[in-house]
Order: structure tokens, then C-alpha cells, then sequence
């Protein structure tokens, strides 16, 4: 029998539990996160999708204080963070550590956590478990997979569960070795062809957006404009949907002596020649006197609760 909705409203209800909200305490905020819905209408109404790194809780905070429309905790915090030659070193356990991190930190982008490099190429199987265990332990999103028409059936069972994916083509990190190294992708008409292949299969098999690593402008332009989701560059020219930068490479936290700034970055702040001359500062204020300061930094007893403490300090002394 169907019941229209005022029949509904007639019938008594009996009530066997609690009428408070139940709140999960990760939850307690007064912050609301981005959801998909809002980076599709960003995509709707053509507005650049913001997106930047992470890779703990202080740079969670950053991203979520300027706004960033989507926050990625990208597996480049093996090098940028971890010290690591290269994103296949970093093991999954730590890279869910940091994802936790930056999760308690950023309370408002929508969040997108790479799969590490290890997790997801054995099976589909196993790259089912590792997101989930991203989704359930990290809190994101979202997940991030590296590959093109290879990793069509992962997505498509990731997008049946309900785990929305961003896909990974063009210049992929995590295979550099197989690629020759870290070099532009698509400037042939055959591996031009063969990514835009790529995005279509992925499009088709459910992801939620593409991010274009080191393609030519023109290229990245012809992808976006032929698929109906969005994409993300990086080294992929203006023609993208949004834009996405690791975080330490935009506020220019590394030093620069260590490694050279990749073409497509650009720099709005100088954060480690920033941070060696505060610390320079500190240690000079500390040898000559200026820090701490009794007044400024430090804390005051009552003369009288010092005497008596001097008073059975001593008398302790002579004790012993």
C-alpha cells in the first residue's frame, strides 16, 4: 500500500531513542567542509579550482585559512617532508599518519589523499582496502590514483562504493623510472593520443576530476574543454579547470640550494630564508642578553611565598 505524505503525518509515532543530535567529536565544528557538490559548481560556473598540498596538521591550518577549495595531501610530503629521494619510498602507514595530521588541521577544503605508491598495484582488491582505510582512519574525501586506462577498474569500483576519485595522468611521479624521469608528457602526436585516451576512459569510468601533471598547454586545453569534469594542472598550462601547487614549492620552504624550482612553479613567499634569519635573530637575542626578558617573558612570585620557600630550601640543604 503507498501512503501519501499527509497519510504519513497522521500516524502515531512511538519514539524508543534519543531525539539529541549525536555529534561525532571529529565533527564539532562550526566550520562547514566543502563537499563535491560545491567543486562541480565551481566547475558549473567556470570559477578556478583552488588546490594545494599538505602534509601536516600547521599546513592543514594554512590551507584552511586562505580558503583553498580543495586541500591534497599528496605523497610528495615523502620528499618535501620526509626527506625521501623519491614518493615510492614512503610506506603507507606513515603517509595515513600525516593524512590524519592534516585532516585535524583543515577543517573546511575538500580533502583528497593521494594512495602511496605500493598500495593500489597488486590488485584492485588492494586498492579498494587502501582507500577505504583513507577514508575511514584518514577522514578524506577523496582519493588520488596515478595511472591512465590501467587503473580504469579500480576506479570503477571505487566510484561504486562511493569513493570519489581524482585521476593522475600525464607526467606520473610515482612512475617516473618507467617514463625516463621527470619530463614532459604528450609533446608526440602518439602519447598526446594515448592521454587523451586515458581521460576518456577515466572519465567514463567514474572519476570525479583529472589532474594533468607536465603537458603542453594546448594539449591540457583540448582535454578540458572535450570531457565534462574537471582538470587540474599542474605544468599543464592555464587552460585547466583549477590549478594545484605542492605547498613548500609555492611558500618557498625548502632551500633553495638543495634542489631547482620546476618551471610551472610559482613562488609567493620566501618562508626558509624567512625562518634562517628568525632563528639567526633568536640565537643573537640569546647571546647578548635581549631574550628572555624578566618583565616581558617571564613570571613573578610574591616576596614573601619566595622568602619562605628560600627559607626551607636552605634549610634542606643543610639537611642533606
Amino acid at each position: 500500500m503507498v501512503l501519501f505524505r499527509s497519510q504519513i503525518r497522521s500516524i502515531p509515532r512511538l519514539r524508543y531513542f534519543s531525539t539529541k543530535s549525536i555529534i561525532r567529536s571529529s565533527y564539532q565544528t562550526d566550520v562547514k567542509r566543502k563537499t563535491l557538490l560545491d567543486i562541480q559548481r565551481l566547475y558549473e560556473t567556470k570559477t578556478p579550482i583552488s588546490v594545494v598540498t599538505a602534509y601536516d596538521f600547521i599546513t592543514g591550518k594554512y590551507a584552511e585559512s586562505a580558503d583553498v577549495d580543495i586541500n591534497l595531501v599528496g605523497d610528495s610530503l615523502a620528499m618535501v617532508a620526509l626527506g625521501y629521494e623519491d614518493t615510492t619510498e614512503i610506506s603507507f602507514d606513515e603517509f595515513l599518519y600525516h593524512t590524519k595530521a592534516v585532516l585535524r588541521g583543515n577543517k573546511s577544503s575538500f580533502m583528497v589523499a593521494d594512495i602511496p605508491f605500493g598500495s593500489t598495484e597488486i590488485s584492485v582488491e588492494q586498492a579498494v582496502s587502501s582507500a577505504i582505510k583513507l577514508v575511514k582512519y584518514g577522514k578524506v574525501q577523496g582519493v588520488k590514483i596515478e595511472g591512465g586506462s590501467d587503473i580504469v577498474p579500480t576506479v570503477k569500483k571505487l566510484s561504486s562504493i562511493g569513493i570519489p576519485v581524482m585521476a593522475h595522468v600525464g607526467l606520473t611521479p610515482q612512475r617516473h623510472n618507467a617514463l625516463g624521469g621527470f619530463k614532459v608528457q604528450g609533446n608526440n602526436t602518439e602519447r598526446a593520443l594515448e592521454i587523451y585516451r586515458d581521460c576518456l576512459d577515466l572519465q567514463e569510468a567514474g572519476a570525479f576530476s583529472l589532474l594533468l601533471e607536465c603537458i603542453p598547454n594546448k594539449l591540457s586545453e583540448y582535454i578540458t574543454k572535450n570531457i565534462s569534469i574537471p582538470t587540474i594542472g599542474i605544468g599543464a598550462g592555464p587552460g585547466c579547470s583549477g590549478q594545484v601547487l605542492v605547498m613548500s614549492d609555492l611558500l618557498g620552504m625548502g632551500d633553495p640550494k638543495d634542489s631547482m624550482k620546476p618551471k610551472f612553479v610559482k613562488q609567493y613567499n620566501d618562508f626558509f630564508s624567512s625562518a634562517i634569519h628568525s632563528l639567526h635573530a633568536y640565537k643573537r637575542d640569546l647571546q647578548h642578553g635581549k631574550f628572555p626578558l624578566a618583565d616581558d617573558h617571564g613570571f613573578k612570585i610574591k616576596k614573601e611565598v619566595f622568602h619562605d620557600f628560600k627559607m626551607q630550601a636552605e634549610a634542606m640543604k643543610k639537611a642533606n
